[in-house]
Parts: structure tokens; C-alpha cells; sequence
């Protein structure tokens, strides 16, 4: 079956480290098409947007895109365009597994948890303004239906990927109308899954926990905010961000992408390390229906670390970016 795929190969080192991708993704065997659209800084300049309709319009044909990292100015210039593009094809559901690979040092070697976070609302809505000189208010927005959607979505993730638990995280002792609602509309889905154990945790106590004993964890679920700092805090649990895959999920499209930086200061030395990129274009494939190449791609992947001869420089090896990537290629090739 020939798939078409929007590919956005982002900035920095995106072009560098998508590219790799590509090939490794090619070498698997599948048949694709793939549909080059960018975003951000390089649209901006191009056609005077962040984010053209061309782009958007591409995923919302091609149902998919893979994407690369995109520089977001911290403070100043244009909003984040990874939150915008969110918004705009309401990808609400932020998928990042969390797994330990061979041969990488970490704490917890066998950690093995799934972060659901919920994409379009709570402080992430950007609604924010200037009360007096010196006041700024940002307004959280949390709703029953985007709530009980991600609910919904990190149990059937659950169901369908024979995982054992769903915890809900949020801080409702003190906000309690709003991640109160987030709270209950958690258990109200709950009920509706019977089999599959479900329990909530306050995010402070949640990372303390996360520290001291991530394995109790499964299926976490949560609002944006919690999201995006737990998915962090659990990437460095197995070596950083660079190891950490990300899909973002909603009914008209779904978008995959590394959810690292584009680290302009080695864009263009070929040392980058492509594996998060290259892990959500593996959850990419599941996704489409192309199981058998997934798991043969993430088998060579692993296969690779095993051995720890072709290991790029983020990881204490001494590998080019193009080394990693024909390493696993020769693996799919046996």
C-alpha cells in the first residue's frame, strides 16, 4: 500500500536528523510518499506566516505529517507554532512513551510508562493579558468535553495496547473547579473501562514519585501544563530528550515529531542524534496500519544500542549522524 506523507523537516538540525529518518524509514520497505511543507521561521520568510495553509492543508489531505523541531523565540517574535498547529488541526491528544533503551545509562533501566496529555486548553489556550502595569492574568480553561476526550483516549490506549493501568495527575485539592472537573470527568470514563485499574495522583506528589519510583506508573494522564513538565522529567529518567518520541493525535490528522530543540549551535556538523525523530516515526507507522515495518525498524534500532559501537557523541559515542542511520539500515537489510 503507498502512503503520502507530509514531511515538515523543521529547523536546525530537523533537515539533518529527518533526513536520516527517511532513509531508515524507506530501507523498512514500505512504499511512500513524501509531501515537503515547512513552518515557522523559514514560512515566515517565505510566505509571511508561520504557518502557510498550504502546510496545514497537506495535513489535512495526507491525514499525517512527520515533523522536525521548530525553533520557538523565547519572550519575543512569534507564538509557538508547535501549539498553534495543534490548535488549528485540534490535535488534542500529546502521546509520549517513555521507554529505556539498551546500553544507555539510566537510573531506571527498565522504565517502560506512557504520558497521555491533553493538547488544546488549560493555561496553553494562551489567554493571557495586562490587568495594570505590572499585572499580567493568564486564564486556565479546562471543559468537560476536552477532559472527558483525553479521558477516554489513554483508556482505549490502554485497552488496545495491553497496558495495566490509567493514572490521572492534576492538582485538584487546591484548584478544585477546575482540575476538579478534569477529576471527575477522569473517573466518570473510568467506569466505562472496568478492567482497566485507574487512580489519580496531585502532580507535586506525582513527581516526587516519578523520582523515587517511576515503575509504579503505567498509562499517565493529564492536562497540558502537567504534560509537557512530567514528559520532560520522565525523558531524563532515560537519558534526555533525545531518546523521547512524541505523536499528537486528533480525529482529521496526526502529526509526529521529535520533541527535542533544533539546537542551531551543531546544525550542520552531521553529529546530531536522530533516535526521537526516528522512535515517532516508528509510533508513525504503527499508526497508518504498518505494524510489521514498525516493529522490524525499531528492532534494528534497538539491535544498534545492544552493540554500542554506533552511538553518536550525545551519548558518549563517536558517531555522525549518517553512521547511526546506516547502522540500523544494514540491520534492515538482514
Amino acid at each position: 500500500m503507498k502512503h503520502t506523507i507530509t514531511l515538515i523537516p523543521g529547523d536546525g538540525i530537523g533537515p539533518e536528523i529527518v533526513a536520516a529518518t527517511v532513509r531508515i524509514i524507506e530501507a523498512s520497505g514500505i512504499d511512500i510518499e513524501w509531501e515537503t511543507q515547512i513552518l515557522g521561521a523559514q514560512a515566515l520568510e517565505k510566505f509571511g506566516t508561520t504557518m502557510p495553509e498550504s502546510a496545514t492543508d497537506s495535513i489535512k489531505k495526507n491525514k499525517v505529517a512527520l515533523k522536525g523541531p521548530l525553533t520557538t523565540p523565547i519572550g519575543k517574535g512569534f507564538t509557538s507554532v508547535n501549539v498553534g498547529l495543534r490548535k488549528t488541526l485540534d490535535l488534542y491528544a500529546n502521546v509520549r512513551p517513555i521507554r529505556a533503551l539498551p546500553n544507555i545509562p539510566c537510573k531506571y533501566p527498565n522504565l517502560d510508562i506512557v504520558i497521555v496529555r491533553e493538547n488544546t486548553e488549560d493555561l496553553y489556550a494562551g489567554l493571557e493579558h495586562v490587568v495594570i502595569p505590572g499585572v499580567v492574568e493568564s486564564i486556565k480553561i479546562i471543559t468537560a468535553k476536552a477532559s472527558t476526550r483525553i479521558s477516554r483516549y489513554a483508556f482505549e490506549f490502554a485497552q488496545r495496547e495491553g497496558r495495566k493501568k490509567v493514572t490521572a495527575v492534576h492538582k485538584a485539592n487546591i484548584m478544585k473547579l477546575s482540575d476538579g472537573l478534569f477529576l471527575q470527568c477522569f473517573y466518570d470514563v473510568a467506569k466505562e473501562f472496568p478492567d482497566i485499574p485507574a487512580d489519580d495522583k496531585i502532580i507535586d506528589n506525582c513527581c516526587m514519585q516519578l523520582v523515587m519510583n517511576p515503575q509504579q506508573f503505567d498509562v499517565m494522564v493529564m492536562e497540558n501544563l502537567y504534560g509537557d513538565i512530567v514528559s520532560d522529567l520522565c525523558a531524563g529518567l532515560i537519558g534526555g530528550l533525545g531518546l523521547a518520541p512524541g505523536a499528537n493525535i486528533g480525529e482529521i490528522g496526526a502529526v509526529f515529531e521529535a520533541v527535542h530543540g533544533s539546537a542551531p549551535d551543531i546544525a550542520g556538523q552531521g553529529v546530531a542524534n536522530p533516535t526521537a525523530v526516528l522512535m515517532s516515526a516508528i509510533l508513525m507507522l504503527k499508526h497508518i496500519g504498518e505494524r510489521d515495518a514498525a516493529e522490524r525498524t525499531e528492532r534494528a534500532m534497538l539491535e544498534v544500542f545492544a552493540e554500542g559501537q554506533t552511538i553518536t557523541k550525545d551519548l558518549g559515542g563517536t558517531a555522525k549522524t549518517a553512521d547511526f542511520a546506516n547502522a540500523i539500515i544494514d540491520k534492515l537489510k538482514k
